[in-house]
């Protein structure tokens, strides 16, 4: 009689086969989920990394030409690349970058009789880069950003470079 109570306690104790079940299908759903959520998170790092680059040559471009003289300006490459390696620090695998710069008469400015609309340019610095898709069937996105600035003919550059050397 004590063999049967005890296997009977025994059997009380065991889990049946739609537990076991149940809590290998919860666990499953935990671990992809928790999978998918690590891959979300290093796709939005690489393309926040990529918009961070973007911005940072832009305004590396941008700093280059408010710092040019008016006379510079017409020699100033309108089209450029960079590039930015994305893995282990080669180019093998980097992200290029494609620039252009495009100067432009800013018409929000009043002409009076100054003439001030003719001394100053508007430049705008535009960049597109390319991020390939995650698998061979994902095309690759292309992106797109730019900045302005005006350059005016006694600007910036007249502070840095005054004719005068009085420091």
């Amino acid at each position: 009689m004590k063999t049967w109570v005890i296997s009977k306690k025994r059997r009380q104790h065991a889990w049946s086969l739609p537990e076991v079940i149940c809590t290998v299908a919860v666990v499953g759903i935990g671990f992809v989920s928790l999978f998918v959520a690590f891959a979300y998170g290093f796709t939005v790092i690489r393309a926040t990394r990529e918009d961070l680059r973007a911005t940072q040559i832009l305004t590396q471009k941008i700093e280059d030409i408010r710092l040019c003289t008016w006379a510079q300006l017409s020699s100033c490459p309108t089209n450029f690349t960079d590039t930015y390696a994305t893995i282990g620090g080669t180019n093998s695998s980097a992200l290029v970058y494609k620039g252009t710069i495009t100067f432009s008469k800013n018409n929000d400015l009043p002409n009076g009789s100054s003439g001030y609309r003719d001394q100053v340019q508007l430049v705008t610095v535009t960049i597109t880069w390319k991020t390939p898709g995650v698998s061979a069937n994902d095309p690759a996105v292309t992106h797109t950003r730019s900045m302005q600035t005006q350059s005016a003919m006694y600007g910036l550059q007249n502070y840095l470079y005054g004719v005068t050397n009085s420091i």
